[in-house]
Parts: C-alpha cells; structure tokens; sequence
C-alpha cells in the first residue's frame, strides 16, 4: 500500500507517538471540548491553549512549518470568519477608515481561535499515529464498529483508487486527450462513471475473496494496543491542564 495520503504521518520515537492510539483520541477530544466550551471573551486562556499545543509539539519534535502547512484545510474557515466583521448588525467601530461590526469580530475570533486550535491538535495527532493505527484506536474507544471498518477500507485502498484514476488519465492523455473547456466534460463524466464501476467491481472481488478467508464481520487485531494507566495518566495531561485553565479562568472572571 502507497503512502501517497498518509503525508500527515510524520515517523519518530518521541513519548508522544509511543502513546497508545486510543489514549492520543481520547486526549484530542476532551481537549477539544474544553476549548469548545471556553467563552470567547476569555483572550488569555485561549493562548494558554496555544502554549499547551506548542508543548506537546515540542515534545512531539514536529516544526512549526510543518503544522503550518498542514493547516490549509482551515481556510475556508478562515474566509467566512473574515467576512463577519463587515456583514453583522449592531455596534460598529471604525478602524483605518474601515467600519466593523463589535458583534462579528467577537464572532469571528470565536470561529478563529477555536478552529484553529482544534485544527492544530489534529495535525498533532494525525502527525504521531499512524493512520491504520487511529483507526485501531477508534475499535477499541468502541466506536461503531460498521463505521471504523469503513474508514479502515477506505484507507486500504485509496492508494489503489488513485492509482486506477492515474492509470485513466494516462490512457486519455495518451490518445490525445486534454481538458480544456466545458466542452471536454462528458468525456471527463464518462471516465469517472467508469471509475466507479471499476472500483464497484473491484470491492466485490475483495469481499468475495474476505469471505473466502473466513471474513464474518469483524476485522481480527493483531497488534496489542492495551494502554497502561500511565499511559492514560500521561494522554490526559493535555485535555487535565486544560481544564485547569478553563476552571482557572472562570474563578478569576
């Protein structure tokens, strides 16, 4: 299997990565609610978050450029949390000629600062566990298992769909094909109809050739993932400190 959308991954042997998987989820989303649940008008607390993030970072060793990269997928929030200051009603200031509205700045750093910490802690977590393991992670949180062995083929065989696509392109371009205008998309829709039914077909042959190896509904582990509770103790150290700040914070307001 290629690795081609596994580029979060980054290999080490730091005390990060050698956390159990479900320990790093689990520590991911309490994190999360915390941040989640933190007022907007708290500013300090959410640096705190941030300092905590860049701890674990460190700890992690993943360089700044690299979290920085991997945080494009935020741009979209980014694009309508920078519209709501010129869009929302109320109160308005004026700020080098330019006039906002109070209630969307407030808005729009509450979309700002929660996204992106949110978006920060994944690529952390996508960056020391590997794929097939988060999703082994996921089994054993008891997660509905329909579901996780649906993400678990849909990774197997990405790689294998990509390259199928690739391998279409080529025998298009090959036969004089380019894409230039509107005019070139029913040749475009026909070779994804055919990608379908290519990958259709294929999934059959796999199920058919699972069923054949004993397949009964339920992926075997071969892998032991048990987590001590030191493990535990040292996973929940992140989403604990958070607390702490958000409690913190809530006795000083």
């Amino acid at each position: 299997m290629g690795s081609g959308h596994h580029q979060l991954y980054r290999p080490g042997d730091t005390p990060v990565h050698r956390l159990p998987p479900q320990c790093k989820l689990a520590a991911v989303a309490g994190f999360a609610l915390v941040v989640v649940a933190t007022p907007r008008e708290w500013l300090w607390a959410f640096g705190l978050y941030a300092l905590l993030l860049a701890a674990v970072a460190s700890a992690a060793r993943v360089p700044f450029s690299f979290l920085l990269r991997r945080m494009v997928v935020e741009i979209p929030f980014v694009v309508f949390a920078v519209a709501l200051p010129f869009i929302g009603f109320g109160e308005r200031v004026s700020f080098l000629g330019l006039s906002f509205s109070v209630a969307g700045l407030w808005a729009a750093w509450n979309i700002l600062a929660k996204a992106t910490l949110g978006v920060i802690a994944s690529v952390l977590l996508a960056a020391t566990t590997e794929p097939r393991l988060m999703l082994l992670g996921a089994q054993r949180l008891r997660l509905p298992p329909l579901l996780v062995q649906i993400a678990m083929f849909m990774l197997r065989y990405m790689d294998v769909i990509i390259e199928e696509m690739r391998r279409m392109r080529v025998a298009r371009e090959s036969r004089g094909f380019v894409a230039r205008d509107i005019r070139h998309i029913p040749v475009v829709a026909r070779s994804a109809g055919a990608l379908f039914i290519r990958s259709y077909e294929r999934g059959e042959r796999v199920h058919l050739a699972m069923l054949s190896r004993g397949y009964s509904g339920s992926m075997p582990v071969i892998q032991d993932l048990s987590a001590s509770s030191r493990q535990w103790l040292v996973a929940g150290m992140l989403p604990g400190a958070a607390l702490v700040v958000l409690l913190g914070t809530w006795g000083l307001a």
